[in-house]
């Protein structure tokens, strides 16, 4: 074990401090849902960025993000347009402002907004509801399953195993750990719902940042570039690619291309060409009712809700993509033979905690290993805080109490968030690796999700049936097809999933009767959306001839490419620093500047204002004080 007392001690503070931050603001946090869930609307924009980018910062998704620098060199930086990681552009430059003036406390109230309360609003409404429990069980087995592979490597189980009466095997070490942090994160934010999750995560983000920093300087320090390049297959150094990747490791360390194979996303064209059609349509569709929908309508204004989701991407990526280069770069130099001698036993998921361990010094390490709790337990805290929104506000208040005084909504509040944790442990337990959770999350379940929730936005004929039935065919195919295509990556048969729905969506929609003509007068000229609303824009325009519809969708769509390049830019520009490549770092600083600029000019000038606004379901709410 390599921890000093030093370390601990940056650690146990860390820890402390977020359950201090947490019994601090429980008495704020808990006036009413409002606070509790969005902070009381009151929160600034650029303080939500940062929680929301401190919780995309989390410690899973940057093992896996190592792993696959190693494996693919820079051309890995288009690997997370799996999830998709543009979406935050397409946020960024419309769909969180029409979000944000929906004015509603969670992702499956909107559904109100858009469909009414007859039978197809309830059950769309009912849907949208469990595909959110179902994503949020999923992304917390998800973080529970990386911080238990990640702690493990830093304090074995013999150290700690001496002060317990029961024994583990070395299956079981991860899920210990694994529990005792998610029940720390539990604390905090049960304890300060989004005001301690917030305030937490400008804390864990500041950490994150000066650790990336050092890791980033450590790297380049201790490794030159002639040296790496030595090291690494023709190709490596660069994110551009032909109908294959054509990269060989057989001279290098052979296991990797047994590891590239196993991965599936060869030929690389035909893999990147998918991701960008599944991930059109899944930016289209609008977040997920997640962490990031209840940071967006956390905001104060439409405009705060673009200029934050516009954030999330200028602070993440470069301090992220910094740690992830250096802890890259390291690993390859001085691992390459412990990689090779291991041979197809290795597992890449651990290269992240392994450099750690060997580079990081005393006293940084406690930093260092204290942003990554933090960013695991931001994560973490984040989807335990979005999951009870909608079982207490979406279902509790909803159809079994909805008379609750606001005291008895808080102890439900409380409860749910306990029990949801205790639920995605239990699924933890029985998962695997990161990678298959990951891949199911992004591919499948969320695969299922895009066709109704892209039709919502864009189409007034669009009704809670085909809704519900969009959805419910999307989610079944999603569950039914991985037993189906045993051997085939889930984006490979996502245009078949994407179909399905689809039909669904379609089918449901045309065999029932429109929704109400006043819910979708209402919802266009609130929201304004672009797309098919021809019949609906004139009836408004015919009650309120001053209203003027959307008419910004060449604008946005060409802001979303020149966003997508200058987030791009934001991801190779810290490799190449890293690499010491000064040609790549010159080029990507030219885009990025003149891309930087276009958007100022095109995007953030012509950010609308419009006044704020408090969520309608809870602005008559009692105030009560939970004591």
């Amino acid at each position: 074990m390599q921890l000093e007392t030093l370390d601990l001690i940056i650690i146990g503070l860390y820890l402390l401090s977020t359950v201090v931050i947490g019994i601090y603001l429980k008495k704020q946090a808990s006036k009413n849902m409002e606070s509790y869930f969005l902070g009381g609307n009151s929160l600034p924009w650029y303080m939500l960025g940062l929680s929301n980018a401190s919780g995309m910062f989390d410690i899973s998704g940057t093992m896996w993000m190592v792993y696959l620098c190693f494996v693919y060199g820079l051309k890995s930086v288009w690997i997370p347009w799996l999830w998709p990681a543009f979406n935050q552009i397409f946020l960024m430059i419309y769909l969180s402002i029409w979000l944000r003036r929906s004015n509603v406390l969670t992702g499956a109230e909107w559904i109100r907004t858009r469909f009414g309360d007859g039978t197809g609003g309830k059950l769309s409404h009912m849907v949208v509801v469990f595909f959110a429990i179902l994503s949020c069980l999923g992304f917390l087995s998800y973080g529970f399953i990386g911080i238990g592979k990640f702690i493990e490597i830093f304090i074995p189980w013999s150290y700690v195993g001496q002060f317990m009466p029961f024994e583990l095997t070395a299956e079981q070490v991860p899920y210990a750990y694994g529990i005792l942090f998610t029940t720390i994160a539990t604390f905090y934010v049960v304890m300060g719902g989004m005001l301690s999750i917030v305030w937490t995560d400008v804390m864990q983000f500041g950490i994150m940042t000066v650790s990336a920093l050092v890791i980033g300087g450590i790297a380049m320090y201790q490794v030159d570039a002639e040296t790496l390049m030595g090291m690494v297959p023709e190709g490596w150094d660069s994110p551009l690619f032909n109908y294959d990747l054509n990269m060989d490791w057989s001279a290098y360390i052979p296991s990797v291309n047994e590891k590239m194979e196993s991965d599936g996303f060869t030929p690389f064209s035909i893999f990147f060409m998918m991701m960008l059609f599944k991930g059109f349509f899944a930016s289209m569709a609008g977040p997920a009712p997640n962490f990031d929908m209840q940071k967006i309508l956390s905001t104060k204004s439409p405009k705060e809700a673009a200029k934050m989701s516009g954030f999330v991407s200028a602070v993440m990526f470069l301090p992220r993509y910094l740690m992830i280069g250096g802890f890259t770069i390291l690993a390859v130099v001085y691992f390459s033979g412990d990689i090779n001698q291991a041979g197809s036993g290795f597992d890449f998921e651990n290269i992240l905690p392994m450099a750690i361990k060997e580079f990081v010094p005393s006293g940084l390490m406690g930093l260092l290993l204290a942003g990554l709790l933090a960013a695991f337990m931001s994560t973490f805290a984040s989807t335990v805080n979005a999951a009870p929104a909608y079982l207490v506000n979406d279902i509790y208040l909803r159809y079994i109490n909805p008379d609750a005084s606001g005291k008895l909504q808080m102890r439900a509040s409380y409860i749910i968030s306990a029990a949801v944790v205790v639920i995605s442990t239990i699924i933890g337990l029985y998962v695997e690796n990161i990678n298959s959770v990951l891949q199911w999350i992004v591919s499948a379940l969320y695969g299922g999700y895009i066709a109704a929730n892209f039709l919502k936005w864009h189409w007034w004929r669009f009704n809670g049936h085909g809704f519900f039935w969009g959805m419910a065919a999307g989610i079944a195919a999603s569950m039914v097809f991985p037993l189906v295509f045993k051997e085939t990556l889930e984006l490979y048969y996502f245009p078949l999933l994407f179909a399905v729905s689809m039909i669904g969506s379609v089918a449901g929609t045309l065999l029932t009767k429109p929704t109400e003509e006043k819910t979708l007068m209402n919802f266009y000229k609130t929201v304004r959306p672009w797309g098919f609303w021809g019949p609906i824009k004139r009836k408004v325009m015919a009650k309120d001839p001053n209203f003027e519809g959307n008419k910004d969708f060449k604008k946005d769509m060409f802001n979303v490419v020149i966003g997508i390049v200058w987030q791009s830019t934001l991801t190779l520009l810290p490799l190449y620093i890293v690499i010491k490549e000064e040609m790549g770092i010159l080029s990507t600083a030219a885009v990025l500047i003149i891309t930087t600029l276009i958007l100022k000019k095109n995007w953030y000038d012509k950010l609308p204002e419009e006044p704020q606004k408090v969520p309608d379901s809870i602005e008559d709410k009692e105030l009560v004080e939970v004591n």
